[in-house]
């Protein structure tokens, strides 16, 4: 018991450092480059015991500096335990999970990744970098369209894009794996996809052991852990 507790201590601390804040601000100014926006503010916080949030505000292309909120610093994040970024256009949140039972063996960690945007440009068109960035189990993944734009006879425009599905934008091979879910409003320009791991491969999952080191009877009990684990979060219920 002793030894089972200190490995996913070990695992805790290792997801903790592996996605902790600066490492999910160097994601998300990824994918601004990606899709050619810039950077107007980002706030970002690691949080006790674990997990961490970075919000990531862009523009569709540079602003006077005149303009800007002084609070704005453009990327350049200080060197301070937070700070906080704005965008005018849109903005993409992603806030990790590393969690673990105190009485169980099994371990996990969620991403969850918000899309809100009423410009041109998207962080949706680098959806498939976020998802390879973080190559989860389970992906959780939100977008709004905010607001109007109006065109030259003063007519609203509520959407100047063509979407009915988060999924139009992410690439066959990569729902190839997954078995997905939506919940889409479409009146409302809301769009909600779930996405959950087809196949196991138990080294991915086994922290300090291979699976070769298993016998049949640990292997099969560690693959019904994870998919009741797993289940439970993609549906949002204990079963």
């Amino acid at each position: 018991m002793r030894k089972r507790l200190k490995t996913k201590k070990k695992y805790i601390e290792y997801i903790d450092e592996q996605y902790n804040s600066s490492r999910l601000t160097e994601i998300l100014t990824n994918v601004t480059e990606i899709i050619g926006a810039k950077i107007l503010n980002i706030a970002k916080q690691d949080y006790e015991p674990q997990g961490a949030s970075v919000t990531c505000m862009i523009a569709e292309k540079d602003l006077p500096p005149n303009t800007l909120d002084i609070s704005c610093n453009g990327g350049i994040i200080p060197n301070k335990d937070s700070v906080v970024f704005h965008l005018d256009k849109s903005h993409v949140t992603v806030h990790t999970y590393p969690e673990s039972h105190p009485d169980e063996e099994i371990s996990t960690f969620r991403v969850d990744i918000d899309v809100s945007t009423c410009g041109q440009i998207s962080p949706l068109n680098a959806l498939e970098f976020l998802i390879n960035s973080f190559d989860s189990d389970i992906i959780i993944m939100d977008y709004r369209v905010r607001g109007f734009t109006r065109d030259e006879d003063g007519r609203k425009h509520f959407i100047d894009h063509s979407i009915n599905s988060i999924q139009n934008y992410i690439p066959q091979s990569v729902i190839n794996r997954y078995n997905l879910i939506d919940v889409n409003v479409y009146q409302e320009n809301i769009f909600h996809t779930k996405m959950l791991l087809k196949e196991i491969n138990l080294d991915n999952y086994l922290f300090e052991v291979d699976e070769i080191d298993l016998d049949p009877e640990e292997k099969e009990y560690i693959r019904e852990k994870l998919w009741k684990e797993m289940h439970e979060i993609f549906y949002g219920k204990n079963f």
